[in-house]
């Protein structure tokens, strides 16, 4: 892997030095990461909220919905595509890069709060409800399950259901804990060489999205180098990552710390924990640990898989994801 990336940076620098045509330079956008939203009107989107987002959805507008909430923060839903199968069962299935994140539009680091990612994910409801009394389900995804517990404990009753898959920690706490034990950097890893070796010919402001995005999309390799302690299999397809809405938000949960669990107890609907067996960083443990703060809820291993399930152990996801949605449809 380091020869490829050492080509790929040579190249990057011989631009620096020879390209002058626009064709060829890093921050024309689609040259080094794909364009977002704004800048391919191509792209399926929604304007809410002060925002644009990608975005679409598949299935009967009338039936029950369910929002899938990808990982992250900066992450996309391209490795869940799969999660559209409920719409063959008489879901909505509705998608969405959250705001700064995957191919939706970015913003300015200052700009982001948890608050304004709540609104986000209100307003896309509204955008695609048609009936008041549709049933709306949650299927959050890392990050994206930490995101759907927020907007439980701040609307309880705005939900009818949720599965949350390997979430991490609804408290800064917790989250802190399974950082430390899944994601722990070893300085002397090819992984992380590579990127050091990178920053050299890459360097980024704050709100130089193409190559802070670029970065990001080649630091994250870490994450399924082999032995990785959240048994993720190997790479995934993504988009694009979002590096700005990541450090901010984990700047903003570093300083002030969160705790989404306030209300999660007066939350009468049985909810779905499902985690993958081969995640030694989490494992039944790490989802009773979260699902303890719900009044009603099934904790489900998926085998032979880690954090990365939903892309890897569909097959095994679906039916247990599906027995569920339908005992609350």
């Amino acid at each position: 892997m380091r020869f490829k990336v050492l080509l790929f940076a040579i190249s990057i620098f011989c631009l620096f030095i020879i390209g002058c045509s626009d064709d060829l330079s890093i921050h024309q956008p689609g040259n080094l990461v794909l364009k977002t939203v704004d800048e391919n009107p191509a792209l399926p989107s929604v304007s809410i909220n002060g925002t644009r987002l990608h975005a679409e959805a598949f299935g009967n507008p009338k039936d029950p919905m369910l929002v899938f909430l990808h990982g992250g923060p900066g992450g996309d839903y391209r490795n869940a595509l799969s999660v559209k199968q409920f719409a063959g069962n008489g879901f909505y299935v509705v998608f969405y890069d959250q705001r700064g994140s995957g191919l939706s539009r970015r913003h300015p680091k200052n700009s982001y709060t948890i608050d304004i990612m709540f609104e986000d994910l209100r307003a896309v409801i509204d955008f695609y409800r048609t009936d008041p009394n549709q049933k709306i389900f949650l299927f959050g995804h890392s990050w994206g399950g930490i995101l759907a517990a927020g907007y439980i404990d701040k609307y309880p009753e705005k939900i009818d259901g949720a599965i949350f898959a390997e979430p991490g920690g609804f408290t800064w706490k917790h989250l802190e804990e399974y950082s430390n034990q899944s994601r722990g950097l070893n300085l002397f890893s090819e992984p992380v060489s590579d990127v050091m070796y990178l920053d050299q010919f890459l360097t980024g402001k704050e709100n130089d999205h193409e190559l802070l995005d670029y970065k990001l999309n080649i630091s994250s390799s870490f994450t399924y180098a082999p032995g990785n302690a959240e048994g993720i299999e190997g790479p995934s397809p993504t988009w694009r990552n979002g590096s700005v809405v990541l450090n901010s938000l984990g700047s903003i949960a570093a300083r002030d710390g969160y705790d989404f669990t306030q209300n999660l107890n007066q939350y009468n609907t049985k909810v779905l924990f499902i985690y993958g067996e081969s995640n030694t960083a989490y494992g039944r443990e790490g989802a009773e640990k979260e699902a303890d703060f719900f009044k009603v809820s099934q904790v489900t291993g998926i085998p032979d898989t880690g954090h990365e399930m939903i892309y890897f152990k569909w097959n095994s996801v679906y039916p247990v994801v599906l027995e569920y949605l339908n005992s609350l449809k």
